[in-house]
């Protein structure tokens, strides 16, 4: 082994923390990688070199005892470390499936070292996603809604082993059940998901017929859903047990239902305050009125409109906006107010306006305005 300090063969400062360190060992690990080196003696040395320092400086002890007594301290420097440090990695890469997934892939299937893999017993079955239109109003009042849903269910002939009434799966004779191949490359062996199983650990030679030998069958499955009051765009309603069935007889995995809010004619959503524009006639704002303005709930509320209102004025009507989810309370409504001037007057309201004008003091010569009449 090479004389240069653990710091130096992995290319970081003494004050280098742990993911400093980790990060500089990955990048020689994938670069020296006998797998990628295959017969290069120089490169599985220094993938050697590196994974000798990464193991010392990685624990805190280690490193320790390294930066005050150097290689002695961890019992490292001489030919007999060298070895035996390496002549099984099955114990140093079961921590570092995260490092050796770029290689291997990762997960189940034989992609980190160390574990058994097996898979032949129950597993839980897939979560699904179901997106769901609501609309404002129901959004606001809360509503049951049923959805149909297609998923993996158990099938009922083989009850999910995938095996012909009568029979039963057998392990596999090319893994002996593990799911997994080892074999052995150079001065390391690397588990791989056995070809035969596909990694379950069985086999099954008289297949069900309903299934295929699968175990599990695609079913439509119709289930009611509860939209509570306050819902937003993006939220998530879990339904426990209702995603699709697991292999070999696992559980089933959840349902996730994810809500959109379908746009309103009337109604803008801010939050939980609704936004309202609401038309009020030339006489309205400048006498002032009261009027009625629709609510989400389907009624209607009475606003008073103030002498001399302008346009674009906003109104707040306290506590008919969207409940909040899970609480008590709603926001508010805000009515902006657009005043509408008509296109068509009578020759008497033209008059009238003339007649207003001059008491205002305004002059409006040579008007080109048309006058209808009734």
């Amino acid at each position: 082994m090479s004389e240069r300090s653990y710091y130096d063969i992995l290319g970081v400062s003494k004050t280098a923390n742990d993911e400093e360190i980790k990060s500089a060992y990955r990048k020689l690990a994938i670069k020296y990688h006998p797998d990628k080196n295959k017969g290069d003696k120089e490169s599985e040395d220094k993938f050697k070199e590196a994974t000798e320092a990464y193991e010392v400086l990685r624990d805190a002890k280690k490193r320790q005892a390294y930066d005050q007594f150097g290689k002695a301290g961890v019992g490292a420097g001489g030919a007999g470390y060298g070895q035996g440090a390496y002549t099984d990695f099955s114990d140093i890469f079961g921590d570092f499936g995260d490092i050796f997934g770029d290689f291997f892939g990762g997960g189940q299937g034989g992609g980190r070292f160390g574990g058994s893999g097996r898979r032949s017993g129950p597993q839980r079955g897939s979560d699904l996603r179901y997106n769901l239109e609501v609309s404002l109003e129901d959004a606001a009042l809360g509503r049951e809604y049923k959805i149909e849903i297609p998923r993996l269910e158990s099938c009922p002939d083989c009850s999910g082993s995938g095996a012909a009434k009568g029979s039963s799966p057998t392990t596999c004779a090319d893994c002996g059940g593990s799911g997994q191949i080892r074999r052995t490359q150079g001065f390391f062996s690397v588990a791989t998901t056995c070809p035969t199983c596909r990694g379950k650990g069985t086999t099954i030679s008289n297949p069900c017929k309903s299934c295929n030998g699968q175990g599990l069958q695609e079913k439509r499955r119709t289930i009611n859903i509860k939209i509570p009051p306050g819902i937003e765009t993006g939220s998530r309603l879990k339904v426990s047990g209702e995603g699709e069935a697991g292999p070999n007889g696992g559980p089933h995995g959840d349902l996730y239902v994810v809500t959109h809010i379908k746009k309103h004619e009337l109604f803008e959503r801010q939050g939980n305050d609704l936004i309202l524009t609401r038309k009020i006639t030339l006489a309205q704002a400048i006498l002032g009125a009261e009027i009625e303005v629709p609510t989400i709930d389907g009624k209607k509320a009475k606003m008073k409109i103030p002498e001399g209102t302008e346009s674009g004025q906003v109104f707040r009507l306290k506590g008919h906006g969207m409940p909040y989810l899970g609480a008590y309370g709603k926001g508010d409504q805000h009515v902006i107010v657009r005043i509408e001037i008509p296109k068509k007057i009578t020759r008497r309201q033209r008059e009238l306006i003339e007649e207003f004008a001059r008491e205002s003091g305004e002059n409006i010569p040579g008007s080109k305005g048309k006058i209808f009449t009734k």
